[in-house]
């Protein structure tokens, strides 16, 4: 069987041509390959893993970290979770747990109908799938764990181990292979050292954001990041059919996937040169959705509506609790739901996401198609790629990383662990251009401090210190830290956010909010890093004004 197979939307580099000999390439395998210079030279992380820098022994350092990963996982979940003694609905645990309890006992014609009133199925079918998946596991384990409605707000010792052991396993058998697999991808096009890909792997697995709240609190968000992870893989390597299979599992997993919607619809639109390739990928998204639907086929008229009606709780109100974005932010000078209904609310801050989003996705669609006429032969042979693909491969993370920001900030119904979409594609960004880590990582960092007030609330208080700081020594305070020799505006921005993160620690250590106002400190806390995001995404626009 050949081995190379002809891909959906597969481009030809523009400066080939039939009467002219290419210049050659060096690739990422070739030998006389020079590789980016590492900044890690100096950090914990590179001391750390240097003695495995030769290729024969590179197979141990990804052993190691995927051990270490779960070493890390596994510590975090030794503290409390979401709701753990806390009657009568607790929390997210409960909600996982009560999803396998009814999707194991009831037919699927019944689960989104389910007590609604009491932790009701409201994420889409592949999670229910994996609640199911879950739940049968666990019964020949324990049937005791998910009796029907007996069940309900169980707190033991072996159930508490089973979720943990469970959380750990999806982000396993999804998200870290897909972290591996995209530095691997992104390694040899960006010409980084297999050390480097390890190190930038070691980063990315580390930041606790989401070990804290899916292996703390409690959730699966790493099977649905996990999938969006290998979508950006197949788009890098120009696989549309195959990232829109994807795309459409990471959605139907969660559906604050759709953050992530708009862009890969104007990127994917971008890269089709031919109508059998748009019927191609149209073809592959809606086969997918209908086999993903496929066990609700004989009740889908009255199932399918109230699946929609689930998912998209429109009645919820604006936001859920309190979050770092616009809307919440702001409430505290302008009472939204003082003034407008409801769904007037919903109807302004579509308007307000689409004005965001639409203008950048235009731009980024004009560049990738004006990138695509053909150019002049380059004069140099040292880079693995030509201006047109490094521009499309940037444009690939830096508009997620835009559209998904831009979603948290501005659109409807958005939770505080709502920053994690965000937060994936701007690590990846590190891929890119590692000399934008002191940009990248604060805003990791203000990401992790934004969901304090939630850890809190779960007694993470040890867990999100620990692993704020170990995730920072790793990569070498150095370089996470702005540097006072270079007085730029991202510096001044970096310091003077660091210094009130640590203020707003130490008031919120040494004092109780006032009794007149109970949620200032918590305030205090979304007003910081609601800030923090505003710059990140101007950053954001400039940097793609700049591809």
């Amino acid at each position: 069987m050949a081995k190379t197979k002809k891909r959906i939307g597969k481009q030809v580099e523009p400066n080939q041509s039939s009467n002219a000999t290419p210049t050659p390439k060096l690739t990422a395998s070739s030998p006389h390959t020079t590789h980016v210079k590492s900044i890690f030279k100096n950090s914990p992380a590179y001391d750390l893993l240097h003695y495995f820098e030769k290729a024969p022994d590179q197979w141990a350092a990804r052993y190691i970290l995927v051990l270490s990963s779960i070493i890390l996982r596994t510590a975090v979940g030794l503290g409390g979770h979401s709701g753990y003694k806390n009657p009568p609905m607790y929390g997210d645990f409960e909600a996982q747990r009560h999803w396998m309890e009814l999707t194991i006992h009831l037919p699927t014609s019944d689960w989104y109908f389910f007590d609604l009133q009491y932790w009701g199925l409201d994420y889409p079918p592949l999670t229910a799938y994996h609640s199911w998946i879950l739940g049968k596991l666990g019964t020949l384990i324990n049937p005791n764990w998910f009796f029907l409605n007996t069940s309900r707000g169980l707190e033991t010792s072996d159930l508490r181990f089973f979720m943990r052991v469970s959380s750990i396993v999806s982000e396993l058998a999804c998200y870290i292979p897909g972290v591996l697999l995209l530095a691997n991808v992104f390694g040899k096009k960006f010409n980084l050292s297999r050390m480097d890909q390890i190190i930038f792997a070691l980063i990315i697995l580390t930041q606790p954001h989401l070990i804290l709240i899916d292996h703390g609190h409690f959730q699966y968000n790493s099977v649905m990041l996990g999938c969006f992870v290998y979508t950006i893989v197949e788009l890098v390597q120009n696989h549309l059919v195959m990232a829109s299979i994807w795309f459409v599992c990471c959605i139907n997993f969660k559906q604050m996937g759709l953050y992530y919607s708009v862009f890969i619809f104007f990127y994917i639109l971008s890269q089709l040169r031919k109508f059998k390739d748009l019927v191609a990928v149209g073809l592959a998204v809606l086969v997918t959705q209908l086999i993903i639907l496929l066990p609700f086929a004989s009740h889908w008229t009255t199932t399918l509506p109230q699946i929609v009606h689930r998912v998209f709780p429109f009645n919820r109100g604006l936001f859920e609790d309190k979050v770092a974005n616009f809307w919440c932010t702001t409430n505290v000078l302008i009472k939204y739901r003082d003034l407008i209904s409801s769904s007037q609310l919903s109807k302004l801050s579509l308007a307000a996401t689409l004005l965001s989003i639409v203008p950048v996705n235009i731009y980024i669609f004009y560049k990738l198609t004006q990138r695509q006429q053909p150019q002049p032969p380059s004069s140099s042979s040292s880079s693995t790629l030509s201006i047109n693909d490094k521009t499309r491969i940037s444009a690939i993370v830096y508009g997620f990383a835009y559209n998904a920001l831009s979603f948290y900030l501005f659109s409807y119904q958005v939770h505080e662990k709502s920053i994690l979409l965000p937060l994936c594609p701007i690590l990846l960004l590190l891929l890119i251009d590692q000399h934008d880590i002191t940009m990248i990582q604060w805003i990791n960092n203000v990401g992790t401090f934004s969901l304090y007030p939630l850890l809190k609330k779960d007694d993470l208080i040890l867990q999100y210190f620990v692993t704020s700081i170990l995730t920072n020594w790793l990569i070498g305070f150095k370089l996470v830290l702005p540097s006072f020799e270079k007085r730029n505006m991202n510096n001044l921005v970096i310091a003077a956010t660091y210094a009130a993160m640590i203020f707003y620690h130490v008031i919120d250590f040494m004092f109780d909010p006032p009794a007149k106002y109970p949620d200032l400190w918590v305030i205090l806390n979304i007003a910081i890093s609601f800030a923090a995001f505003g710059y990140t995404w101007l950053w954001l626009i400039y940097k793609i004004v700049k591809l």
